[in-house]
């Protein structure tokens, strides 16, 4: 289904608005707009109704996947700590007004690493919008995480279009043209192909560009 950035925003506030705390979660391939779709919905819903954790601070260190051995798959689903990752929902999605606030933490592309405690989730924000690869996979733990969650959009858009932006985004953290081409179609489609398997269990499957 193809929407606009207003009709998406508008199912939002929907959430935000319902009376009680929502957790909206944004899934899709690699390179599909999952954090601009949060980002512009957090944004168009301002800091009172809507705040932002990506699944993405639970990436393991990079020491820790050296020592695995797959630092050079990291974002694989195997990369995550998706235990944490389901427990961190499990405490938003039960936190009521007059709760103290719940830290979580955040990645940082430029030093590919997550940070603990980057954002401060308060429980009088109705609204969390948390986005990333694995919201729908049913290994794991990951179906916890799900179960906690209000609705779940998987957003797509053409392959052409999520390549380039990954390739682009893969050169921007310093990888060179050869490296982020073969990362894009390399370890990144591994993932995409495992995530797109997961899109009929999504409530929403949304095209959408910025």
């Amino acid at each position: 289904m193809r929407l606009t950035t207003t009709e998406l925003v508008a199912r939002a506030r929907a959430l935000a608005e319902r009376g009680e705390r929502a957790i909206l979660g944004i899934t899709g391939a690699p390179g599909a707009g999952k954090s601009t779709l949060g980002h512009a919905l957090a944004r168009a819903l301002g800091p009172r109704l809507a705040v932002e954790v990506g699944m993405d601070g639970f990436h393991l260190s990079n020491a820790v996947l050296t020592k695995l051995g797959r630092r050079d798959r990291k974002g694989a689903i195997d990369t995550f700590d998706d235990a944490g990752y389901a427990a961190l929902i499990a405490r938003l999605a039960q936190a009521r007004p007059g709760d103290p606030p719940v830290y979580a933490p955040v990645f940082r592309r430029e030093i590919e690493e997550p940070i603990a405690a980057g954002v401060a989730v308060s429980a009088e924000v109705p609204l969390v919008v948390t986005e990333g690869n694995y919201l729908l996979a049913t290994s794991g733990t990951w179906p916890a995480a799900r179960e906690r969650m209000t609705e779940v959009w998987f957003v797509t858009v053409p392959d052409d279009v999520r390549l380039a932006r990954l390739e682009e985004r893969h050169r921007a953290f310093g990888k060179s043209p050869d490296e982020a081409r073969r990362w894009a179609n390399g370890s990144d489609q591994v993932n995409a192909e495992l995530i797109e398997a997961t899109r009929d269990a999504a409530d929403l499957v949304v095209e959408w560009s910025a």
